[in-house]
């Protein structure tokens, strides 16, 4: 009974009232008998209220809960239901509603996931993707534009992008893709602390369906790499041609001073002879180190992987490189430690060995010491050189191991050396899936480590 005083009904139960009243009213001019009028006209009032309860539960209180049901659907609440027990027209009604708060809840899942999907993808792409709308404000930067410019994403959207990119290029690729309405592309240079980075915008138009201007995309990209890459190729073919000059000038200087110069000056000519032998095997060596290194960096290089034994190994070597210390001048020292085999490609491995030797050699005065050392660290394979020579300086550690690179220029040429011995080194080790490490003080000495696995994984 407590639902006939509710807000809903309160109204109606008034206008029950009223109805009754005129009808008492019209009622009193025909039925003289007072007690037969009101027992009259309350059945009339208890037959509407019971007509108005019925009415209300069944059609108007569950259209007032389908109505809050969908509320809460328009609300973003997929999960709000309606249920009705009875299989009429308010039943069927349920029915429909559930089953559209489920479509709508599928579809905001699906949504949810393609959204999540895409915002992974442009989040994790290598390039700077940036957004920006017809008037000029940014609406969508990924995380590759924070690592490049600073900052965190709030610091970009919803501002014009001149005011939170301050390089002059990204100003002018977005104003020529807005004015020519055509991709654009520009190459400039961005610094973050102390570094310098290669980029390569993108700028690219954006239409709706009408085919007018939207807005823009910016696609940024790192060519740091690609650009190094091409540095390194650029010194490379340089310094060939600097080294491949220096010999061949040699041999035909000589060879037309003998062809000039009578045979009568037999001194001479030996020692012309013997330059140009030297310069020609100088090129030759240049060459055959050129070869190696091509092989190595070859896609498809295997190595020849055997079980070495170390001390066979220490003395198959053992000759060779104590012949060039005596030449040299150099006190040797060779120390292996208990170890067990290890499998790698021999004679790559031997190849490393002279290669660091050879340095060591070359950098160390005459009278200086040089140990080579030998033997097995946590299932790792170690080859040890150690030098006191005139060392290396800090700066320049990080690039011995390029190709042509001399720490003193004039001594290594002098030596004969052909600035790819490390190189060479560097590749042996990289495809053993080994490391190298490298210590050095000037003026005191250097110590190269190349480790190399027990149990190779090739």
């Amino acid at each position: 009974m407590r639902a006939l005083f509710s807000k809903p009904l309160i109204s109606y139960v008034i206008g029950i009232l009223l109805v009754i009243t005129t009808t008492g009213f019209v009622l009193s001019q025909v039925i003289e008998n007072f007690f037969i009028l009101i027992a009259v006209l309350l059945i009339e009032f208890i037959i509407f209220l019971l007509f108005l309860l019925h009415f209300y539960d069944k059609y108007m209180k569950p259209i007032k809960k389908a109505t809050k049901t969908v509320d809460e659907i328009v609300k973003g609440n997929y999960r709000a239901r309606f249920h009705h027990p009875v299989n009429d027209t308010i039943g069927q009604l349920s029915k429909r509603i559930n089953a559209l708060a489920r479509n709508l809840s599928e579809l905001s899942i699906q949504e949810q996931m393609q959204s999540e999907q895409l915002s992974t993808v442009i989040d994790n792409t290598e390039s700077g993707l940036i957004l920006i709308d017809s008037k000029g404000y940014i609406h969508l930067v990924n995380r590759k534009i924070i690592d490049m410019f600073g900052g965190t994403p709030k610091d970009y959207r919803g501002y014009l992008y001149y005011d939170v990119l301050e390089n002059e290029v990204i100003h002018e690729a977005v104003q020529k893709a807005f004015l020519y309405e055509k991709n654009i592309k520009y190459a400039f240079t961005n610094y973050k602390n102390k570094d310098k980075f290669y980029l390569e915008i993108v700028g690219a138009p954006i239409f709706n369906e009408r085919n007018m201007l939207k807005g823009a995309v910016l696609v940024i990209y790192d060519i740091t790499e690609m650009k190094k890459l091409e540095l390194m190729r650029k010194d490379f073919v340089a310094n060939v041609s600097h080294e491949l000059k220096t010999p061949i000038t040699s041999i035909k200087g000589f060879a037309e001073t003998l062809m000039e110069t009578p045979l009568t000056d037999g001194g001479t000519h030996n020692e012309f002879l013997s330059i140009i032998y030297n310069e020609s095997h100088r090129l030759q060596l240049l060459i055959e180190d050129l070869l190696i290194l091509s092989k190595l960096e070859k896609e498809d290089f295997k190595l020849d992987l055997e079980e070495i034994d170390a001390e066979q190994l220490m003395e198959d070597i053992s000759p060779l490189i104590k012949h060039q210390a005596q030449e040299k001048g150099i006190h040797l020292a060779l120390n292996i430690q208990e170890v067990n085999t290890f499998e790698a490609d021999k004679e790559r491995v031997k190849q490393v060995i002279i290669n660091l030797l050879d340095n060591a050699f070359n950098y160390t005065p005459k009278g200086g010491n040089v140990s080579l050392s030998i033997g097995s660290k946590e299932e790792q394979f170690y080859i040890q050189v150690k030098d006191t020579g005139i060392g290396i300086e800090q700066e320049a550690l990080p690039r011995i191991f390029e190709r042509f690179y001399r720490v003193d220029k004039a001594r290594s040429r002098n030596t004969g050396g052909t600035g790819l011995g490390l190189a060479i080194v560097k590749h042996i080790v990289e495809v053993h899936h080994g490391d190298i490490k490298i210590e050095s003080e000037q003026d005191t000495g250097t110590t190269i480590t190349v480790f190399l696995p027990q149990d190779n994984p090739l």
